[in-house]
Formats: C-alpha cells, sequence, structure tokens
C-alpha cells in the first residue's frame, strides 16, 4: 500500500519518526536534506528551533527572517535566516497558507498569567525545548524566538495576537530543506488551554529524505 504522507517526495529516507503528544524532539539534517513534518490528526501546533550543526551559536533568528521576507507569517519559498543572516532552512512545501513565527512557545509561567494558577504544573513547550537541548548540552539561554508550524496566530486590528483554531487537517505537511547541516529541536506542543492543539495534543510525524 503507498503511503500518502510520502507523496511528493524524492530520494531515500533516512529518518522517520513518529513524534508522541507532549513530547520533544531533536535530529541532526544533513545539507540538501528534506525533513517533511506531517500533522496526522490535525491542528496540532509544531514548535521549532533550528541550530547550525557546526556551531550552535549560530541560530534561526524570528528578527532576520521576518525583515528579509517583509512578512510575519511563513509561507512556501520563505528562507529561514540565522542570526548571521545566513540560511539555515528553506520551506520548500507546503500544504496549509502559512506558519506563525511570532506565537513564541508556552511555559508554565505563560500559561499560570494566561489561564490562572491551577495550570502552573502543566508540562510547556520551554520545558520540552530545555529536555532536547540538554541532550546535546544547550541550555534555556539557547532557547529563541520559535517557529510554530500549523499554528494560526492572526494579528488583530488593534495590534494583538489572537490564538484560534489552526488551520492545518489530518496528513498535512510541511517540507523544509536544509541549506546547511543543522540540528532541528521540536516541541510537539503540549498546550491543552487555547485552540493552537485543538485543545487535544496529538502525534506528528518527522520523515526526513536525502
Amino acid at each position: 500500500m503507498t503511503d500518502p504522507h510520502l507523496s511528493g517526495l524524492s530520494g531515500s529516507i533516512v529518518h522517520d519518526e513518529i513524534i508522541p503528544a507532549r513530547a520533544p524532539w531533536a535530529h541532526h539534517v544533513k545539507q540538501g536534506e528534506t525533513l517533511r513534518i506531517v500533522d496526522l490528526e490535525g491542528n496540532q501546533a509544531v514548535d521549532f528551533l533550528i541550530y547550525s550543526a557546526a556551531d550552535d551559536s549560530e541560530r534561526y533568528s524570528a528578527q532576520d527572517t521576518v525583515a528579509a521576507q517583509g512578512n510575519l507569517f511563513l509561507r512556501e519559498g520563505t528562507v529561514l535566516l540565522s542570526n548571521e543572516g545566513r540560511p539555515l532552512m528553506t520551506i520548500t512545501g507546503s500544504a496549509v497558507e502559512y506558519h506563525d513565527t511570532i506565537g513564541g512557545a508556552c511555559s508554565c509561567e505563560s500559561n499560570t498569567l494566561r489561564y490562572g494558577h491551577h495550570t502552573k504544573s502543566q508540562h510547556a513547550c520551554v520545558e520540552n525545548f530545555l529536555e532536547a537541548n540538554l541532550w546535546e548540552g544547550r541550555g534555556k539561554r539557547d532557547i529563541v524566538s520559535n517557529i510554530n508550524f500549523f499554528m494560526n496566530v492572526p494579528v488583530e486590528a488593534d495590534g494583538a495576537l489572537g490564538i484560534v483554531d489552526g488551520i492545518s487537517a489530518p496528513g498535512l505537511t510541511v517540507d523544509l530543506r536544509a541549506e546547511m547541516d543543522v540540528i532541528v529541536v521540536v516541541s510537539n506542543c503540549p498546550q491543552i488551554n487555547n485552540p493552537c492543539n485543538a485543545f487535544n495534543p496529538t502525534p506528528v510525524r518527522m520523515i526526513v529524505v536525502a
């Protein structure tokens, strides 16, 4: 049976893994390889960081990326730039119109502020990033503004950011080509207090092809 999640990918599969709901993930992606993220059940936010494998002090920069493209939202064709202004990865395909780069990552502290003290013990993306980064010796200071794939964060008329239902659906994908050897760090968002995950975090699939 043909795997529909591989449609349109060319090359040999070098990694194929399902990230459980709420879990962290990290993987080295070599220059020229493509990472496909599959939203298996739909409406799942995937928080995403990128580091240069050669020197992880070079990492994804939301400011440089937004300034270079003159747009807050990430779309097919967007080049994801580092704090050195160099291309880390390029979005070569996207089954949804746009992705968020300004909404940030949920944390225990922000959950408490937004949703009440009873949420303080709930797991959050910052904790996932910390866990995944610790595997290679990075710490809290190495967490920068992240990408939120499949997340819908419109800018309201008064300039406020909204967090509303996602624009994804089961089986939709985003493809990223590595422009240098990179380390990808992911939090499969555990948020249950707003609609970014339809209040129900679900697994996603990561496929790397060479």
